[in-house]
């Protein structure tokens, strides 16, 4: 397509911020019971309603800013790393290794040569959905952030900025794609007649409720003025079905989430620049549930500056919820800490239905882990062979006018983690990258196909390569709580065939409340997953009551394109081949794989974290994959640029990925 008169040809980019991102033997517990900090209690009343209304997909081709500019320019466990002043932990009780313990090394997986268990796999929301939802209103964004959640029939997927429903039966579409600021009841991410900047919403998650039979997707919000420039307010946004179906009314709840003493929150101590006071942040909201409570945590983070605080927990009374009234209660359990440590990434359980612990008035236990980057757990060494194990107790009384959680932690031994390095991938064709390379196709504004991005006077350096996608860090992934084991995965460094490569460490814990209310708990089973030649990353696992579980992630490498890959595992902690549900096309080609948009070096955003559900029988996984490939001569058909980055409808000009869903038979 031609350039409309809105469009301005001007280096946009550099100032994006893709998506905010970003054994037995126990250790001393640390503990805090009765009443839930002096965060409390507050009622959140009801923003109204909202259904999916999905609009026509806009059209193709660049439209600037094709990235968010201003607002805060670090991504995920990045940017705080190097500018964290707030003190940090010692080594107490050698929580934390005198000296980065090497990569475990671990013996290659095999890969099974067919799907049997597959009943169906299709290929989920992708880049191009994201950016040309809401008639175009939309901005470029990596990676995707997976949510999933799946009951009564349905599927709900969610990205970024996207979300969809799908049959449970036959994986098949129910809805259009709806971009997730509408869904909220905000402006569009930009209005491209106007120029006029919406809020950001990031890191949706995704959760059914079989005991009342609600959807719930939950996210991060954070507001902003016209242009972009962020404000200092952000929530934690909860919409909630009104019934068993998500085709019909939802309700919505915005918790005001900036902790600075404002609209009700309590002040954490948050900063703008490590000194003056300012709002914090909450980042990496993830879910779980009990028999009582749906329980969001977070990493809190200052928005503007440079410090980490803890992780936090908002909690709120399932049965409430699910009567979607005119106002909800939610319980801010405060800053997390275990053995000293501020928590990190504190990853919530979910469970199918019945499988709660009753434990103290009820228990809702998680997990997470304490390597991080050094930034949040104060650990320098990026390794660690502790777990965190954490239980939020009296979970009935969020039923109650008055709830009075308590909160307990320890670590305890576990097999060694260390965060993982970037994954290489198998070379192919790159036309992100071959186009800003490029120095003699035609354009409008001169020869080059670079100079569709760039004004002469910001002319790249031409010296783009096939990039290595971020293998986040060593954090917690997803949790699942059945059968009174608390089983969760991480990412880690493993040192497989001789080569140090991106792979998966999994573990299953027996937790327990004792006597004086203090969790208990060891590592039962454990064990790592790697592939050879090969990287495996954002790791998510799920279990059904009758213990047959499985791990999704992306596999690639060497000779892997990245694809979504997944193995069964069982109670007995037995662990099958690696499967290949969707195996990749093509390298990953996106905006942040090329320093000419991000910096030097680019880190391409790869996943963040992936999704592994039940529904009591079934499991549904949900991964990051490439699902199509180009050359520069299909994503540059035409000197006038019409079709520009398309390739035949299968990408936008600046990203490629796609989710891929699977349905596993029991």
């Amino acid at each position: 397509m031609k350039f409309t008169s809105h469009m301005t040809r001007r280096r946009a980019f550099g100032l994006a911020t893709a998506s905010l991102v970003i054994s037995a033997g126990l250790i001393t517990p640390t503990t805090s019971m009765g009443a839930a900090a002096a965060g409390g209690t507050r009622a959140i009343p009801s923003g109204g309603t909202t259904s999916i209304q999905t609009r026509p997909l806009g059209v193709d081709g660049l439209q600037q800013p094709e990235l968010r500019p201003g607002g805060r320019e670090e991504e995920e466990g990045d940017g705080e790393a190097g500018q964290f002043t707030r003190p940090r932990p010692g080594f107490k009780n050698g929580k934390f290794p005198k000296k980065p313990l090497d990569a475990p090394v671990v013996a290659s997986s095999a890969v099974a040569g067919s799907n049997a268990d597959v009943q169906a796999s299709v290929n989920g929301l992708t880049h191009r959905d994201q950016r040309l939802a809401n008639g175009g209103n939309q901005f470029s964004l990596e990676p995707p952030d997976q949510a999933l959640c799946v009951g009564n029939g349905f599927v709900v997927e969610a990205v970024n900025s996207v979300l969809r429903v799908r049959s449970s039966a036959n994986a098949a579409a129910l809805s259009g794609v709806q971009d997730l600021n509408t869904f909220f009841g905000y402006p569009p991410a930009i209005d491209r007649t106007t120029g006029v900047i919406g809020p950001q919403v990031i890191d949706p998650v995704c959760l059914y409720d079989p005991d009342h039979q609600r959807f719930m997707v939950v996210l991060t919000t954070l507001g902003s003025l016209p242009n972009g420039d962020f404000t200092g307010k952000n929530t934690i946004d909860l919409a909630v079905s009104n019934t068993g179906s998500p085709l019909g009314t939802w309700t919505i709840y915005h918790v005001p989430a900036q902790n600075d003493g404002t609209d009700g929150t309590p002040d954490h101590g948050c900063t703008v620049d490590g000194v003056v006071h300012g709002p914090c942040f909450q980042d990496y909201p993830h879910i779980g549930q009990d028999a009582n409570g749906v329980y969001v945590s977070t990493n809190e983070y200052d928005l503007f500056g440079p410090g980490f605080n803890a992780a936090q927990i908002f909690a709120f009374s399932k049965a409430q919820l699910a009567g979607h009234p005119a106002s909800v209660n939610m319980t801010l359990v405060e800053n997390l800490a275990v053995d000293g440590s501020p928590g990190f990434t504190v990853w919530p359980a979910n469970s199918p239905a019945g499988e709660y612990s009753s434990e103290r008035n009820g228990t809702e236990y998680a997990l997470s882990t304490i390597a991080g980057d050094g930034s949040e757990t104060g650990n320098p060494t990026g390794t660690a062979r502790r777990l965190g194990i954490w239980a939020i107790t009296n979970t009935a009384s969020l039923n109650s006018a008055a709830p009075a959680l308590g909160i307990t932690s320890r670590l305890t031994n576990s097999q060694t983690y260390v965060v993982p390095p970037e994954s290489d991938q198998k070379p192919g064709n790159i036309p992100l990258g071959e186009c800003i390379n490029d120095t003699t196709m035609p354009t409008p504004f001169g020869p080059g196909c670079w100079q569709a991005f760039f004004e002469p006077e910001d002319e790249p350096a031409h010296d783009e390569v096939e990039s290595t996608p971020d293998s986040l860090d060593s954090r917690m992934q997803q949790t699942w709580y059945v059968n009174g084991t608390l089983w969760g995965s991480s990412g880690t460094a493993v040192r497989v065939n001789g080569e140090l490569k991106a792979g998966i460490a999994w573990f299953a814990v027996s937790p327990k409340i004792n006597g004086a209310g203090k969790i208990q708990g060891r590592v039962t089973k454990q064990g790592y997953i790697a592939l050879a030649n090969n990287n495996l990353t954002m790791p998510a696992i799920a279990f059904t009551p009758a213990g047959k579980g499985a791990i999704a992630f992306s596999v690639l490498g060497e000779t892997n394109f990245p694809s979504a890959g997944y193995v069964r595992i069982d109670e007995r902690g037995s662990v099958g081949p690696i499967h290949l549900a969707a195996a990749g096309v093509g390298p990953a080609d996106g905006f942040t794989s090329y320093k000419a948009f991000v910096g030097d070096p680019p880190r391409t955003r790869w996943g963040d974290y992936g999704a592994a559900v039940t529904d009591g029988g079934n499991i549904w996984l949900a991964s990051e994959y490439i699902g199509q490939t180009c050359t520069l001569a299909e994503y540059f058909p035409s000197p006038d640029l019409a079709g520009f980055g398309s390739c035949g409808g299968t990408r936008t000009s600046l990203g490629n990925w796609y989710t891929r869903l699977t349905k596993l038979s029991q």
